[in-house]
């Protein structure tokens, strides 16, 4: 599938990264600046070959796992009429002589794959101006899902980030930000990944399933459900509904005990009666009727020759007398 060129006047020849010149005037620090703006600052920048083997991802990922088919359709593209767009690229800010991708690493996945240089454009920038940068390309393109997104701003702001630059790059606004920030709030990073990138599944959908996993142990119930046979479905909106159908039913609490045993006793009269209860470590003698209170009275003038009794007995039983 070929993609809409957006830097119009970089399509002529390529300059070796040699005679690239600074390109440091295109900047997009600043919330106020356009995607588009940053586009046309980017097509008067010079476009370099770059051998692919040189260029890692960025620092900050944007997505959780790739359209193969998408990836292919690419492929073929750029293998019949070549790469119609540059990738941005910075400087590696830790490695001498590597650069990091800035956005357009499935060309980079596909130059790699061709054995073919990457057309590039080499910018000297820092993380927040990358971050900003990366999100507003990906905005500007709109194939990430919203947990995709979601995700993105999530490990941004784990990165010292602020909201500010966090709803630049992402073009959000404040609703948005605040149901993303209680998604990822409530349900563990784990959990989402085992879901996938589900596509189809909007925001307010999310939003309702971080709602469901706020109760207390929540967050380890969904985790250990995702790891279990039953969760595993073979598309990514199939397990985010098993999930929330299993969410949304409360988990079961657990029985009483049924360890414990009753039993009654009562005389040939009836003048009493006699409930006793025994769980293993509390055993309990009810007695009722008008004779309870003397009955029980004497019962309990009588506990030391009964211990006593007791313990004679347990000792025979061990000496098998």
């Amino acid at each position: 599938m070929a993609r809409k060129d957006i830097f119009g006047s970089v399509m002529g020849p390529a300059a070796s990264v040699a005679n690239v010149k600074d390109i440091s005037a295109y900047a997009v620090r600043g919330a106020s600046r356009s995607i588009m703006q940053s586009f046309e600052e980017l097509s008067k920048s010079s476009v370099v070959d770059l051998d692919p083997a040189l260029v890692d991802t960025s620092f900050v990922s944007d997505r959780m796992d790739d359209d193969d088919e998408a990836f292919q359709e690419l492929l073929a593209a750029i293998r019949e009429r070549g790469q119609d767009s540059p990738v941005l690229v910075r400087p590696h800010p830790e490695v001498s002589g590597r650069f990091q991708t800035v956005f357009g690493h499935r060309r980079v996945r596909v130059a790699r794959q061709l054995d073919r240089p990457v057309r590039a454009v080499v910018k000297k920038m820092d993380d927040e101006d990358h971050v900003i940068a990366q999100g507003q390309e990906n905005a500007a393109r709109a194939n990430l899902s919203f947990i995709e997104r979601t995700l993105f701003a999530d490990r941004i702001l784990k990165r010292g980030h602020s909201p500010d630059t966090v709803k630049s790059a992402l073009a959000l606004d404040d609703t948005t930000f605040s149901k993303m920030r209680s998604v990822t709030s409530n349900i563990p990073e784990r959990v989402i990944l085992a879901i996938g990138a589900a596509k189809s599944v909007g925001r307010d959908r999310w939003w309702q399933l971080a709602k469901l996993m706020e109760p207390p142990g929540a967050g380890v119930r969904a985790a250990e459900y995702v790891a279990g046979a039953d969760f595993a479905q073979p598309g990514s909106e199939a397990r985010f509904t098993r999930l929330f159908d299993f969410m949304s039913v409360p988990a079961k609490r657990p029985h009483a005990s049924t360890k414990s045993k009753e039993t009654a006793w009562t005389p040939d009269d009836r003048s009493v009666r006699a409930k006793i209860t025994d769980t293993g470590k509390v055993f309990t003698l009810a007695l009722k009727s008008k004779e309870a209170s003397p009955f029980g009275a004497f019962i309990a003038g009588k506990l030391d020759e009964l211990f006593e009794a007791f313990r004679e007995s347990e000792m025979a039983k061990k000496t098998g007398d």
